[in-house]
């Protein structure tokens, strides 16, 4: 086997899971490489947000590899996959925000190391940081999820997502409900964090121009399998009738 620094950072290998009679994976071969965004599309109820779960161990394949950094997600102790966890940020669908706690709070769920997050003074600092980072005054932190607009909701999910230092961002549906101006607030700053932090993402959506736009490579999922991985050109370009019809929502 190849040394993991050498290996791609997220690989899927013949990923399969059903929930009861309904066959959500069917054989997903999936890579992302070190340092790149990779969008993922597809119809809703598809299993694109399955499939992300088990890049962090939320949900084990039913057969099939899962290697995070050539570390194989499904066969790791509990110890071994918290510590996994603590480089991967999620960005949950629509939010996941703890409605008793502040934004303050809510981000400093986010900061992984334990000894930093005793350390008021650090986790102060931090969630100053996360703020700017996402384009929020940091008096934001003293509100509330019910005092924040959707888009500020959305901001606030990615500002937990990144407090921690992730080597990964998962995305999931990071633009869902939310108007065109901020859905392109929030593709905005997705291009922004990759560029500042080096991170590796993978974005799940079904908004074709936002995927486009943010992703270096583009995946459609679509009957259980990845039908096709290009840059946006090549996916525009594809004779794939599942390629085109899906294309075609969007750009007619």
């Amino acid at each position: 086997m190849s040394d993991p620094a050498e290996r791609p950072g997220i690989e899927l290998k013949q990923l399969h899971k059903r929930f009861g009679e309904n066959i959500v994976l069917d054989g997903v071969d999936f890579t992302v490489r070190r340092g790149e965004t990779v969008a993922l599309l597809g119809p809703s109820g598809t299993g694109k947000s399955v499939l992300l779960k088990h890049i962090n161990g939320l949900i084990r394949p039913d057969a099939g590899e899962v290697y995070v950094d050539g570390h194989p997600v499904p066969l790791l102790g509990r110890k071994e996959l918290a510590k996994l966890r603590t480089r991967i940020g999620y960005v949950f669908q629509f939010g996941a925000l703890f409605d008793s706690e502040s934004v303050r709070d809510n981000i400093r769920l986010g900061i992984t190391d334990e000894e930093c997050q005793a350390d008021n003074g650090f986790c102060e600092n931090r969630v100053r940081e996360c703020l700017q980072m996402v384009n929020l005054p940091v008096e934001t932190a003293e509100k509330f999820p019910a005092d924040l607009s959707g888009g500020m909701k959305k901001r606030v999910g990615i500002a937990r997502a990144i407090a921690g230092e992730p080597t990964y961002l998962l995305y999931d549906e990071p633009t869902s409900g939310l108007d065109p101006v901020n859905a392109d607030i929030i593709d905005a700053l997705i291009e922004k964090l990759q560029a500042e932090l080096g991170v590796t993402s993978i974005v799940v959506s079904h908004d074709v121009r936002g995927s486009f736009r943010v992703g270096n490579r583009v995946a459609l999922l679509s009957e259980g399998r990845i039908r096709m991985v290009g840059t946006p050109d090549e996916l525009k370009q594809s004779r794939d009738p599942a390629v085109r019809n899906f294309l075609e929502r969007d750009f007619g």
